[in-house]
C-alpha cells in the first residue's frame, strides 16, 4: 500500500495527472500524460508518471484500460473538482470574458461561431426530454430556439459526447457578450441568478450568485438545486427562471438597442430588459453611468426537463460551434 500525505508536493503531481486525463475521453499513456503535463510547466519522467498512477489506482481515482494506459473514473473527477475548487474561485468569470472573445458571430452576416451550452441526455430520454423542453422554446423563454444535436463521439464545443448519450446544444447568453464586445461595448457580467416572472413579465431576482466568486457554473447549481419554476412558467407565465444581469456603459445604450434587434432577427432573443441609465433593473442598483441588462439563462429549457424527472449532465459554457450548424428546436 502506497500512502501520502494531503499537503504533500506528491499530490499536487497527482491533481495534474487526473487533469490532464479528464481531458481526454481515450485512454493515455505515461509517455501522452508527460507531454500534457508540460503544458502546465511539470515535468515528470515516465517512471515517476507511472508510480503516481499505481496510487490513483489504489484510491479508484483511475482505471487501468489495457495497453492503451489509463482513464479517470467518476470518483477521480469528484477528487480533482475538490482539489481544484480553492484556484477555481473566479474560474467562471473567467470563462465567459474568454468565450465572449471567442465568439465571432456577426448577425448581420449570419456567420461565424456563438458561444453554447451542452446538454448531455440517454438516447432512450432523449424524445422524452424533447418533450418537456418545447413548451419553453415555445414561450420564448430562452436565449434561443436555435439549437444543436450531436450523437456519440461527436462535439459540441468542447465537449465529447460519451457512448449511449445523445447532446443538445443551446445557445449561451454569453453570445451576446460575445457581440456586442464585436461591436465596441463592453459587457459587465455581475451575476446569475433566478428571476421570478409575472405574466411573462420580469418582476425580481430571488436568488443570486456572483461570477466573481464561483468555481461553478450557477445555472448548474440552481438547476440542481431545484430553485427554478421554469415549466410552470412557461405554461402560465408566471413562476421562476434563469436568468442573468449585465451591466453596459450608458453611453452604449444606443447601440446596444439596436444591436438586440438585429439579433432578433436572426433568432437571439436573449435580452429580457434593457434599462435606463442609472436605473434599478428587477430591483438590483446599478451606478450612475451604468445601464443595467437581465439576459435569460441559456439553460432553461434543460432545467424544464430536469423537472420531469430527466437526467441530464450539463456543461455549461462548453465552447463554441459555427452558426450554420444550429437548427430551429421546432425542426427535430
Amino acid at each position: 500500500m502506497i500512502v501520502q500525505s494531503s499537503g504533500s508536493d506528491t499530490e499536487k503531481k497527482i491533481t495534474s495527472i487526473l487533469r490532464v486525463l479528464s481531458e481526454s475521453s481515450d485512454p493515455m499513456g505515461s509517455i501522452t500524460i508527460a507531454r500534457q503535463l508540460e503544458r502546465y510547466g511539470l515535468s515528470l519522467s515516465e517512471r515517476a508518471i507511472r508510480y503516481h498512477l499505481r496510487i490513483t489506482d489504489q484510491r479508484g481515482h483511475t482505471q487501468p484500460a489495457g495497453r492503451d494506459g489509463r482513464t479517470i473514473t467518476s470518483k477521480g473527477l469528484d477528487e480533482l473538482r475538490m482539489a481544484l475548487a480553492p484556484d477555481q474561485v473566479g474560474l467562471i468569470l473567467d470563462r465567459l470574458q474568454l468565450l465572449a472573445f471567442q465568439t465571432t458571430f456577426n448577425p448581420k452576416t449570419r456567420t461565424g461561431e456563438v458561444a453554447i451550452n451542452t446538454s448531455i441526455f440517454s438516447q432512450g430520454k432523449f424524445k422524452k426530454a424533447l418533450a418537456a423542453m418545447r413548451g419553453v422554446f415555445k414561450s420564448g423563454l430562452c436565449v434561443s430556439d436555435l439549437v444543436a444535436v450531436a450523437a456519440e463521439g461527436e462535439k459540441l464545443g468542447d465537449a465529447v459526447i460519451p457512448s449511449g448519450r445523445v447532446g443538445l446544444a443551446t445557445v449561451c447568453s454569453v453570445t451576446v457578450n460575445g457581440v456586442m464586445l464585436k461591436a465596441g461595448v463592453p459587457v459587465d457580467s455581475r451575476f446569475a441568478g433566478v428571476l421570478e416572472i409575472k405574466d411573462l413579465k420580469p418582476k425580481r431576482f430571488i436568488a443570486v450568485i456572483n461570477y466573481a466568486g464561483t468555481s461553478i457554473d450557477p445555472s448548474e447549481q440552481y438547476i440542481r438545486a431545484g430553485m427554478a419554476r421554469v415549466s410552470e412558467a412557461a405554461r402560465t407565465g408566471n413562476g421562476s427562471v434563469l436568468a442573468n444581469f449585465r451591466e453596459i456603459p450608458a453611453a452604449a445604450r444606443a447601440l446596444v438597442a439596436d444591436t438586440i434587434d438585429v439579433l432578433k432577427e436572426v433568432g437571439i432573443n436573449g435580452v429580457y430588459v434593457l434599462g435606463n441609465t442609472g436605473e434599478p433593473v428587477c430591483q438590483i442598483a446599478v451606478g450612475l453611468n451604468r445601464v443595467g441588462m437581465v439576459l435569460l439563462g441559456g439553460l432553461n429549457p434543460v432545467a424544464a426537463a430536469v423537472e420531469a424527472g430527466i437526467e441530464v449532465d450539463n456543461i455549461s459554457e462548453s465552447g463554441v460551434i459555427d452558426y450554420r450548424r444550429l437548427v430551429r428546436f421546432s425542426d427535430l
